[in-house]
């Protein structure tokens, strides 16, 4: 179990800031070091946002990233990147997110990129933190390979998926370690086309692909995995039930699983109680997709809720997912405002055992 009951977290991502968005369209009339210096820049807008809405765990927002996942086939040998999606126009949909030719053997010789953000993320937040490294715990995330899997065309030396997957396992497998020694102590590996998918496929080969992606880590950090229902451009992608999921994805070797409530209504909130009995769960209690400010009472009204089916010191609460998709000043609220909910019933706690 973590040490602190309650606790507020993040899945990974935080929103660009404008000019950030801007320069990715320009970098051509960037130069290296300037290219540096906005990245240096926004992780530091990020951590300064999430300081101030008061978190118990910090990402570096992803910074480095183009959405959770997309700038990690900039890493990897084997591959042909696309420079052209499917379609352009239109209302926005997972279908404007092209493919990767595969032209080689799949392989990442430099690594995926997590370590550098990882080391740059505990520089810049001691630094912002003024206090002890221990004040706030410092999270980084990772997708994990079926979900990698997704963006890359199969061919004639992986035919399949599956095939795909397998590959992409022992390099996803050895950045994990590379983290852990690094010393980072809070990782999520995102899996979320696992969740999308657990409807059509079978949930245990996924636990099964899951389990080895993270056998080397396990127990050397606090590990947790995020199950959503996809989230690009604000749209879910797989049917929005977890009951497919389970109990088969009680066997996941995680300390803690996170589960999308906020933009479902709370559907299946009882799944919390499950997931309690062997596993620290965080429940997604801020909707990323809706524009609509959850007051304070609203998320104290909320977690609540979560305590009549999952005890305290299991429970940690988050938005539904990355807040990526979201713009800034928005995400900026919905934090704040999770926080001094979750401090609400915090203190409620205290005075009923005085």
């Amino acid at each position: 179990m973590k040490e602190q009951p309650l606790r507020t977290t993040v899945i990974g991502s935080y929103p660009f800031p404008g000019w950030l968005e801007f320069a990715c369209q320009n970098l051509d009339k960037f130069g290296e070091t300037d290219r540096e210096e906005l990245i240096e820049d926004a992780v530091l807008v990020a951590i300064q946002d999430q300081l101030e809405a008061g978190l118990d765990v910090i990402t570096d927002g992803e910074q480095t990233r183009l959405d959770f996942n997309l700038s990690f086939y900039g890493f990897l040998e084997g591959i042909e990147l696309e420079s052209m999606p499917p379609r352009r126009f239109g209302p926005p949909a997972h279908d404007q997110r092209g493919k990767h030719k595969i032209v080689g053997e799949l392989s990442a010789p430099r690594g995926l990129g997590t370590v550098q953000d990882f080391e740059r993320l505990k520089l810049f937040a001691h630094s912002a933190l003024r206090a002890p490294p221990s004040a706030v715990a410092l999270k980084a995330s990772v997708p994990g390979p079926y979900t990698l899997s997704g963006r890359l065309v199969p061919n004639h030396r992986y035919p399949d998926r599956y095939a795909l997957t397998e590959a992409l396992l022992p390099i996803v497998r050895d950045e994990l370690m590379e983290l852990v020694r690094a010393g980072c102590q809070e990782i999520c590996v995102d899996e979320p086309s696992m969740s999308c998918y657990a409807h059509r496929e079978d949930p245990k080969r996924f636990v099964e692909i899951f389990n080895r992606t993270v056998d080397p880590i396990f127990r050397r950090c606090r590990l947790s995995t995020h199950l959503c229902f996809g989230n690009f451009k604000g749209r879910a992608i797989g049917p929005r039930r977890y009951a497919p999921m389970f109990p088969a994805f009680l066997d996941l070797l995680v300390d803690e699983i996170h589960v999308e409530m906020a933009s479902r209504e709370f559907a299946e909130l009882e799944i919390i109680a499950e997931i309690a009995r062997k596993k620290d769960v965080a429940v997604g209690i801020i909707d990323v997709k809706s524009y609509y400010i959850e007051t304070v009472e609203e998320v104290a009204s909320r977690a609540r809720a979560c305590l009549k089916h999952a005890p305290a010191e299991r429970l940690s609460f988050a938005p539904d997912c990355g807040l990526s998709q979201t713009a800034r000043w928005a995400a900026k609220q919905k934090l704040k405002n999770m926080v001094e909910g979750v401090k609400k019933v915090r203190e409620e706690m205290k005075l009923s055992k005085a």
